[in-house]
Parts: structure tokens; sequence; C-alpha cells
């Protein structure tokens, strides 16, 4: 069986038998039948289906924005935006696909010769629980778009959630077959990346599932995007504005309650303003509200599983152990659900656990450090590479201190987020390939020469003789 628990409580939710190996084997067939005349319509009118996925998503916005925080704890009104981050991005692949996809002309001696954009075929997607309508949204909208079906294998703690996508597109119009949810227990993802029916694999996850279905698409010599962990750091220089610093600073370790690939984890900021900016970050972190996800003020809610929060506290209390100073929170909060209090840990080093694993929680780690070349090389001074903030007032030197980060972004006095106009993934441990973008639409589609020499006069054909 697979069951939703409430994070708030510890509570069931509901429970779902899991789908058998005919109903497995009857919806690769017909989402590979559904494809191949998906892919014959023009991009131009496959759009429509994204456009109306938007209007379904901010039709239902409060129904599903409720389902998230209960299967998995985030405060309701961050999953409100969730939903509407989901329909804006429907909406810009809807306006942008067309042009994302159309034939290139590459200048040769040939006459006409193009780079084409054909879709793959029907494509896993392996998606987490920690956004879960936002990161399958950001992978189908561009893929269907391009012509692609997808196979939704959700994590088997949101299952109302992955049947509700399963509805939207539904209600969308997607044609019949093209995309479905499959409710399954891990085991049984090999088998069906093997299957020939399956094209491409995406998966959002921790770093050691993204290496092991890596190694079951690389078996099978299928194209993957891994987006996977990350321990991204927010550098503070002594030029900053240390006051918006510290404010955006507690939004981007926070939001989500801490459990997200691209918070804000290690906080690499320079010792002449260090205690000033722990101060504030301090005082900012002191006025989160914990509570009850679904009041509209909470802006910490429960961890999404208990075995979560045992983990992160495992983590803080080896931090502390190594010689970390806890500044703020350090435990569970006493009570039914899972509530972890928002952590700071200052004078963190290198060889401490919150410094080398990926800490997915509430939980900052304050790194000191003299200067620029020294927080460059902590920054980098990881296995993960996914996200990265520099905050400076001096912009160009930020910007060429920005081309010396080992990781898929930076934001310059800003906080690291995904947005439907940019390229999001990582490098190094946080995996491989792009989503969103021009960039992230052409991960799943065949990039195709098409080559036209000139035409040869051809003699016309003889008479024959009457």
């Amino acid at each position: 069986m697979i069951t939703a628990i409430n994070p708030a409580n510890g509570r069931e939710l509901a429970r779902f038998k899991a789908h058998d190996d005919v109903y497995v084997d009857a919806t690769l067939t017909a989402a590979a039948n559904a494809q191949k005349a998906w892919r014959k319509v023009p991009a131009e009118e496959r759009v429509g289906l994204l456009r109306s996925m938007a209007r379904v998503l901010r039709a239902g916005k409060a129904r599903y924005a409720e389902m998230i925080t209960l299967e998995m704890g985030k405060p309701i009104v961050e999953s409100e935006a969730e939903i509407e981050k989901c329909a804006y991005n429907c909406d810009f692949y809807a306006e942008h696909a067309p042009q994302y996809l159309a034939d290139e002309p590459v200048a040769s001696n040939a006459s006409e010769s193009v780079v084409a954009f054909d879709p793959l075929g029907v494509v896993l997607a392996i998606m987490p629980w920690n956004y879960p309508f936002w990161q399958f949204f950001r992978f189908a909208a561009p893929a269907f778009a391009a012509g692609n079906g997808a196979i939704l294998k959700h994590a088997n703690n949101v299952p109302q959630c992955a049947l509700a996508i399963e509805e939207i597109m539904k209600e969308a119009g997607c044609p019949d077959g093209l995309f479905a949810t499959l409710l399954i227990e891990p085991a049984k993802v090999a088998g069906i990346i093997a299957d020939d029916r399956i094209a491409a694999v995406t998966l959002t996850g921790s770093t050691e599932v993204g290496a092991i279905v890596a190694s079951q698409a690389g078996e099978a010599l299928k194209k993957q995007v891994l987006e996977l962990g990350g321990s991204d750091t927010f550098i503070v220089f002594a030029d900053a504005d240390l006051e918006q610093a510290a404010a955006v600073a507690v939004k981007a370790r926070y939001v989500n309650v801490g459990q997200s690939c691209v918070n804000a984890k290690r906080f690499i900021v320079e010792e002449s303003i260090a205690d000033r900016f722990v101060e504030l970050f301090c005082t900012e972190v002191a006025r989160l509200k914990i509570g009850d996800p679904m009041q509209r003020d909470t802006n910490i809610g429960p961890m999404a599983r208990a075995n979560l929060m045992d983990g992160l506290h495992a983590q803080v209390e080896k931090t502390i152990a190594a010689g970390a100073t806890l500044r703020m929170g350090g435990k569970p909060i006493d009570g039914e659900g899972f509530y972890y209090l928002p952590t700071v840990l200052d004078h963190v080093t290198p060889e401490m656990t919150a410094f080398r694993e990926e800490t997915f929680g509430p939980v900052a780690a304050i790194i000191r450090v003299k200067d620029a070349s020294e927080a460059i090389r902590l920054a980098n001074e990881t296995e993960f590479g996914l996200g990265s903030a520099i905050w400076s007032r001096d912009v160009e030197r930020a910007r060429k201190l920005a081309r010396d980060v080992e990781a898929g972004a930076v934001f310059i006095n800003g906080m690291v987020a995904s947005d439907p106009r940019y390229p999001f993934g990582g490098i190094k441990r946080s995996g491989y390939g792009r989503e969103l973008g021009v960039y992230g639409i052409r991960e799943f589609v065949n990039i195709k020469t098409v080559w036209i020499g000139p035409a040869k006069a051809v003699a016309p054909t003889p008479k024959a003789p009457e």
C-alpha cells in the first residue's frame, strides 16, 4: 500500500493500492501510441494544451494548495505560490515554445539546410515530494510542447498530489494516454526505465537516488536529466547591504521549511562583518512563526517525514560536537508532528558535517572567511554545484567572482530560485542537464540535422514511340 501521512500530526490521510504490472503495461502502451499521434501536431497547436493546463491550475489553486500542505507540510501561502508558479510556467512555454522549437537555418553551401527539433517519445518523470506540483509542471510544460508524452512516478508520500496531477491533465484536454500517473514502489522503476516504450528519464531527487537512476538509464542508453542535491552558498562580502542580505538569507534558508535542493545552506561571510550579519540573521529567524501550516501567518511548518527530521538532528548534533556554536534552535519540537526548530550554527568549518553534507531542513551554517579568495575557495569545496548567491555593492567585482563559482547558477544580490526564463540545473554531484528556458525544452528532443543539397535539373523522360 502507498500511504499519505499528514506531517503536522503524524496521522494517516489516505492509502492506495499500488498499480499492478498489467496496469503498468497497458499504461505504457497507451502512452507510446498517443505520443505517435501527438508528435505530428504542430507546436503552435500543442501549446493550446499548456494554456488549458494553466487555467485548470489557477481554477483549482485553493484545493491543490491544501493538498500539498496536508501531504508534505509546506505552509499554505507557499503552496498557493507553488500552484501559481506552475501556471506561469505553462503560460511561458505556451508563448515561447513555437519559437524555441522552430527549425534553425544553417549557413552552408547547401540550400535550406536546417537543424530541426523532434520529440524523443515518452519520458519517465521521477519526481520528489518537496515541490510536488512544481517539479512536475516544470518538466511537463516544455516536454508536452516539444511533442513528448510523459509517465509520472511520484514520491510515495504525496500520492494524492500525484493523482491530482493526472486529473488536471485530463481536465485540461490532454489526449487520452499521453500522460499517466503510476502509483508503484521504487523497486518497479528499473523495469520501466528499461522498457522500450520509454525514451528518456528525468529525475529530481537525492544524489544517491540519482546515481542509481543514471546507472539504470545508462545501461539502457537512454537520455537523462538529473536535478539532484545541493549545498548552496550564500556569500556575503563586507561591502554588502547587510540588512537586506540578512533578510533575504533567512528566506533563502527557511522557505519550504528548508527542504529544497536550491535552498541556501552554507552562509560564507567575511569576518569583518560576520558578527553583525549573524545578529541580523538571528533577529530575522526569531520572527519566523512556527505552527500549523494551514494557518496563513505560519512560516515554518513540519518537515515532511519523521526520518528526515531525525536525520537532520543527527547532522546538527555532529556539527556541534565538532566545535560549531549553536546560536538558535538545534532540536525537534515536542508534541505531535515532525517539527524542527529553525537552527543557526555559527563558526562552522569545512571538516564539519553541516559543511560537508546537504542539510535538508531548517538549519543554517555560518562560515567565516578572511577575504574573497577564501570565500570562493570554500564555496567550491563541496561535491555539489547547484546554485550560489553573492552579496556585494560592487556588482562588477561580484560579476567577475561569479565566473569562479562552480555552480549551475549564481545570483548577485538576490536569492537563488528557478524561473522559466532561465536554464536551471547543476554540475558535479548536483546532476546534469537543464530544465527551463530554451535549453530546458531542448533536453528531450532529437536535435536533427536536415541537410538539403541543390536540386539538379532532371531531363524529361523521352516519349515512348507510338
